[in-house]
């Protein structure tokens, strides 16, 4: 099976936090900073197969700091575990303060699905190679968090066949 290393995977996207990103209180608005994990987080999953891929879940986000205006934001992102046709992107999310402190802002977990249409038949994605700590002990967490996913939409299926898409009065 063909490997490829989480560092090959890994995209860098470094921002400095507008006005017209942030909220009331002056902090980047939560669903900006999705869009931006998003967006690089697709790159991290390009690097893994030619064929077309989608967002399939933000499994998590967790939203650790706020993100002042005018602070840097750095989003690292890198693939920690594939299966036969969907992947695992982690996101790290760290600011930067005016005086160049770092902290832990976000962290996230994006999975992502190659497109049946554009696969040839019978694709497996190749395998994930962690070499660092930080990648060693992320992506040993793969399988459970798949599985936690699993069970995860397993609920979300019961809960469509109880919605409607009639606008509330």
């Amino acid at each position: 099976m063909e490997t490829i290393t989480c560092k090959r995977t890994k995209a860098v996207q470094s921002h400095r936090i507008m006005p017209n990103e942030t909220n009331f209180y002056k902090n980047m608005y939560g669903g900006q900073l999705l869009y931006i994990l998003d967006n690089i987080a697709s790159v991290s999953a390009s690097r893994m197969t030619e064929y077309g891929l989608m967002t399939g879940n933000m499994d998590s986000v967790n939203f650790l700091q706020p993100l002042p205006e005018g602070d840097i934001v750095h989003v690292e992102t890198y693939v920690t575990g594939t299966g036969k046709r969907s992947l695992e992107v982690f996101a790290k999310v760290i600011g930067e303060s005016k005086r160049g402190e770092r902290y832990l802002a976000a962290t996230g977990f994006l999975t992502f699905v190659v497109l049946k249409d554009y696969a040839k038949e019978g694709y497996v994605l190749p395998g994930i190679v962690p070499e660092s700590d930080e990648e060693k002990f992320l992506c040993a967490g793969y399988l459970e968090r798949k599985q936690q996913h699993q069970a995860n939409r397993q609920l979300t299926e019961e809960l469509i066949q109880h919605l409607t898409v009639e606008l509330l009065d």
